[in-house]
Formats: C-alpha cells, sequence, structure tokens
C-alpha cells in the first residue's frame, strides 16, 4: 500500500505517519508536509521523485500530474485500468491524506490583501480529494485529523480500511470541499462589494455545538455560525454559567441583543417568547436596569435580559432576586459574577462586541418548505438625526420626541402588528394588536 500526505493543518500528522510506517505502507509527500515527516525521521519519498518531474511556480504545480492522479483514479477490479497503468509505469495509490490552504484563516486575519487571500486558494490538494473521493472503494482519502485513528483502527484490526468507513469518508470530502469553495466564493462577492442576489446561492456555516432538542422536546437542534469573526453575535459569546443554551434561549436571546443594538446609551432589553418584555434606558446602566425591570415585572420571570454596558454588583444583587433564564453582558464586575454564579441554571454570557452591529449585506432567511426566501437585513437605525415630518396641529416636545424614537425602536423588533407605549426611556406596554 501506498499513501500520499500533503497536509496544512499537521496536527497528529507525524504520529499518523508513523503508523502507517510500521503497518508497512509507504509514504509519498509534498513540500513542508514532506520537510516535518523527514525531519521527524518517517521513511519518506518526495513527490518529485514519484513523478519525475520538479515542483515549479512557486509550488503551484507538484500534484497535477498522471503518476499521482492515475495511481489514484485507477478502479482496481478493471483490468483495462491496471494494464494501462503497467504500461506506463504507473504504481496505485490507495491513501490520500490531504488537507486544504488555509484559506479561512488567511481571509480573517487583519489588513489581509486580496493577493493574499487568492494566494491561498488551493489548487492540487480539492482535485486529489475529489479523485480519491470518486474512487472511495479502492481508496482511502482523509480530510480530517479526527479520523486519523478510526482509519489506523481498522488498518489494524482488518488491513485494510472497510468499504463502509471509505464511504464515510468520501462524504466528508464533498462537505469539506464544498465549504473551501463556499468560502472563496462569499470572499470574492464581498471583495467586489457585490449585492446582487445570485442565481446560485451558496452558504457555509460551522458548527458551534448541538443542542439537548430544538423548539420542542421531539425535535432536534444545532447552532451553526458563519464563517468570520462575527463580532457583536451571540454565536462567539463566552458562556460563564448555567446549563446549555436551549434552540428557544438562542432564538430569544438574538432578538434582544438586536433590539439592544438600536441604542446607544445604557440601556436594558428585557425578552420572554421572543418578544420584548420590558425596555429602560438612562444615564446610568442601574436606572436602565430599574426601568426595563419594572415595566412588566411579572413578563420577566423566566426571561432574558441584555445590557451595553458592564453588570454591576447592585443590578446582579437585584437580578437574583428573580429567576431568569439568560443574561448577556459586555462586562461584569467581579462581584456580580459571584452573586449570579451561586444559581446553577442561570446562562451568564459575556460579549465583550455587543453593541457591534450586523453588515448591511447581511441577509435575512427564512426557511419555507423545499426553499428560502431571502432578503437584506433591517439594518435602519432610528436616531435624533433621523428624517420624519410632522403632520399633527401640534408639534411634540423634544421630550416627546424623544420617546416617540424610543417606542419606534422596540415596535421595530416585536411580532406585527405590534404596539409599543412609553414615557421617559421606559416602556410601558408592549403587545401585538390582534384586532
Amino acid at each position: 500500500m501506498r499513501a500520499l500526505i500533503s497536509v496544512s493543518d499537521k496536527t497528529g500528522i507525524i504520529d499518523f505517519a508513523n503508523s502507517l510506517q510500521n503497518l508497512g505502507i509507504e509514504i509519498i509527500s509534498t513540500g513542508g508536509t514532506y520537510k516535518i515527516l523527514k525531519e521527524n525521521d518517517v521513511s519518506v519519498m518526495e513527490i518529485s521523485e514519484l513523478t519525475n518531474f520538479p515542483e515549479c511556480l512557486d509550488g503551484r504545480v507538484k500534484t497535477l500530474h498522471p503518476s499521482v492522479h492515475a495511481g489514484i483514479l485507477a478502479i482496481r477490479s478493471k483490468q483495462t485500468h491496471m494494464e494501462q497503468l503497467a504500461s506506463l509505469g504507473i504504481k496505485t495509490i490507495d491513501m490520500v491524506v490531504v488537507n486544504l490552504y488555509p484559506f479561512k484563516q488567511t481571509i480573517l486575519k487583519d489588513g489581509v490583501t486580496r493577493e493574499e487571500a487568492i494566494e491561498n486558494i488551493d489548487i492540487g490538494g480539492p482535485t486529489m480529494l475529489r479523485s480519491a473521493a470518486k474512487n472511495y472503494q479502492d481508496v482511502s482519502v482523509v480530510t480530517d485529523p479526527n479520523d486519523y485513528e478510526k482509519v489506523l483502527m481498522e488498518l489494524k484490526e482488518n488491513g485494510k480500511v472497510s468499504i463502509d468507513t471509505n464511504f464515510y469518508l468520501m462524504q466528508k470530502v464533498f462537505e469539506h470541499t464544498a465549504n473551501y469553495d463556499t468560502m472563496i466564493f462569499n470572499y470574492l462577492r464581498s471583495e467586489r462589494n457585490d449585492n446582487s442576489y445570485p442565481q446560485e446561492l451558496s452558504l457555509t456555516f460551522e458548527k458551534v455545538q448541538e443542542m439537548r432538542y430544538g423548539e420542542n422536546p421531539h425535535q432536534t437542534g444545532a447552532l451553526y455560525k458563519e464563517i468570520g469573526k462575527c463580532e457583536g453575535s451571540l454565536t462567539i459569546a463566552k458562556q460563564l454559567n448555567g446549563k446549555e443554551l436551549s434552540f428557544n434561549n438562542i432564538n430569544d436571546t438574538n432578538g434582544a441583543l438586536e433590539l439592544l443594538k438600536e441604542f446607544d446609551e445604557p440601556t436594558v432589553v428585557a425578552c420572554k417568547h421572543g418578544n420584548p418584555c420590558g425596555v429602560g434606558s438612562s444615564d446610568t446602566i442601574f436606572d436602565a436596569w430599574k426601568k426595563a425591570y419594572s415595566a412588566d415585572k411579572t413578563s420577566i420571570f423566566g426571561g432574558i435580559v441584555v445590557l451595553n454596558r458592564k453588570l454591576t454588583k447592585e443590578i446582579a444583587e437585584d437580578m437574583s432576586k428573580i429567576f431568569l433564564e439568560v443574561i448577556v453582558a459586555p462586562s461584569y464586575e467581579q462581584e456580580s459574577l459571584d452573586i449570579l454564579c451561586q444559581k446553577k441554571n442561570i446562562r451568564v454570557l459575556e460579549l465583550p462586541s455587543i453593541c457591534v452591529k450586523q453588515s448591511k449585506n447581511a441577509y435575512d432567511i427564512k426557511k419555507i418548505n423545499g426553499g428560502i426566501i431571502i432578503q437584506s437585513i433591517d439594518s435602519k437605525l432610528l436616531n435624533e438625526d433621523c428624517s420624519y415630518q410632522i403632520i399633527t396641529k401640534r408639534t411634540p416636545t423634544k421630550e416627546e420626541l424623544e420617546d416617540l424614537l424610543f417606542t419606534w425602536k422596540i415596535v421595530k423588533h416585536t411580532k406585527s402588528n405590534a404596539i409599543v407605549i412609553g414615557k421617559n426611556k421606559q416602556s410601558i406596554g408592549i403587545g401585538p394588536r390582534t384586532s
């Protein structure tokens, strides 16, 4: 057996290669992978020795060669394929261990240039992966270091990797390359500032966690995040205390956070079942909390509270007297954490970038049976400089206009048809119109 190893993520690769070597498997490698294996006493053949052709164009061309791809793609049970390999002096490659250039890590770096990003678009890697995956009946293809142990176990026990495992590995390849190509596609769209709706839409996300259940106990669920820094997003919040977030926790907390982003002054938003139940703004975050809490002391029970300033000891003392599901703040006084974390189940999250707003190019997506509907996000924020026309006989006072702006921000994030009553930057009543 022969294995071709060429990896950007070198996690566990030395131990894996040593284990393959101990099983009598010949190893071929390229570039940096060849160097690190050689330095760690793995017996390895360099790719140019296999192809009789030097790597060229700064390494852009090294595995794109018939000696590589014919060795991977030949169907072992097909006599004509094996006869052709023999006539060409090409040996089979039975395992391909490849993961791709770090395109994601590159585009997430501060100040990355377009040239750097494009240089990290892998060509040979995806080609080898797809070749090996297509011939999964004869070739094992490994792209995830987490699968090394599984592959080794089967090789040690059975002398080969099972067809079922090869089929599983094949699936992971196309999941990996689809994700990779989608990242490239979305990066290029952002570089061109292309806000059009493409004829064929590809989106990719990374799993953050699985959930105990979905919206209801009989449903399953998981949380995924976009590829990127996701500043201001619940997907990057650090959980400091409590049980794992549920599907409903995440959905409701996200809505509360998006409402909070409408405000620059110290503000607290309390949310229950997807709707705000109390909102308060003031000169201090403690006064804002008092307003949000007293707006509806009943509905806040078992609810979610988000703040855009540091959570203080005095706020925590108040919060500890009631039952809350989730609290999110940009930071916490240590004394406040000591108080809140006495309750084992309350979910306490820290999100320093809590006020960072979504990109105007972001999508609002809703699943329907058989498809999705998609629109640009409602990124328009109300402020004192927004244009409006007064058509009433009496001109509102400055205080009345401030309260109008305050309540308009809340009604935007309340399920329609919505009514919000507020005064002195405090919600008085919030609810949908039913008639």
